[in-house]
């Protein structure tokens, strides 16, 4: 077998706040391998994009390790593509210059950077729309630039934190199917925060539910759906619906407990 690209062995991540400690998520133990796609579920506010926050560099662990390609996490890791919730387009550069920003910034030539971004506007569906500025966009033409600007430096690791949770029923159906279409063949290893147990299921190769805060790992499923994938077609299927059910029956415990220490802590 192929060695894990990412390993979180029990990682755990505190944070001060202003009534004390708060352990957002505790001895997390994950392995990811190159190529698989593995969706993280949970409650609302359970620590999910913190789990994406220590892969990614952008907090430390408090305990445990955090590894990426064998090597321990200190600073972001290269390789690492990043797609948050809220898109990071900048206003002021047009659709070509906002995908050329990324190998700019490597340090590729002008030309060179520009070229490749072309390619990766055309390979999302935007052909024709280079010249365009973020506000004259949809939202879901903003997402395929957000798309084609993580992808244009082709990571190894790529960490979606509900990139298209925003979008209507339509648009995000579209847009989970696109990033199937680009993710194939890339070998890339992508961690997709969702709380749309659907839409994991849809995407994913596993799924690992977290339990509420503080979050650790309940469960890990295997999604042996096969490949390649029509988002809507295959949520019809009976395999997707026994595998729905089954998911949920874990999940949806961990709902009612985070909503039940809410009400507490609202009275």
């Amino acid at each position: 077998m192929t060695q894990p690209v990412i390993e979180l062995r029990e990682a755990t991540k505190r944070f001060r706040g202003s009534t004390g400690i708060m352990t957002a998520v505790q001895n997390l133990t994950m392995t990811i391998r190159p190529g698989e796609f593995v969706a993280v579920v949970g409650p609302t506010g359970c620590g999910k994009s913190t789990t994406l926050s220590l892969v990614s560099g952008l907090e430390p662990a408090s305990s445990g390790e955090v590894l990426v390609g064998g090597k321990p996490v200190q600073g972001i890791p290269a390789g690492i593509g990043y797609m948050f919730q809220q898109d990071a387009i900048m206003p002021w550069k047009n659709v070509l210059d906002n995908v050329a920003a990324g190998p700019r910034f490597r340090g590729v030539r002008k030309a060179d950077a520009r070229a490749v971004a072309t390619t990766w506007v055309e390979r999302v569906g935007l052909a024709g729309f280079e010249s365009y500025y973020p506000h004259q966009l949809s939202g879901g033409m903003r997402k395929r630039v957000a798309l084609a600007q993580t992808l244009v430096n082709e990571p190894k690791i790529i960490l979606m934190d509900e990139p298209f949770s925003a979008l209507d029923v339509q648009t995000r159906s579209l847009m989970q199917d696109e990033l199937l279409r680009l993710w194939a063949g890339t070998g890339a290893a992508v961690i997709f925060v969702t709380h749309d147990l659907e839409e994991a299921i849809a995407l994913a190769d596993r799924v690992v539910v977290l339990t509420a805060v503080p979050a650790t790992i309940k469960a890990d499923f295997v999604i042996d759906l096969p490949r390649p994938r029509d988002v809507e077609e295959i949520r019809l299927t009976t395999a997707f619906l026994d595998i729905y059910r089954e998911i949920w029956d874990c999940l949806r415990e961990e709902v009612a407990r985070a909503r039940r220490g809410a009400t507490l802590n609202a009275a």
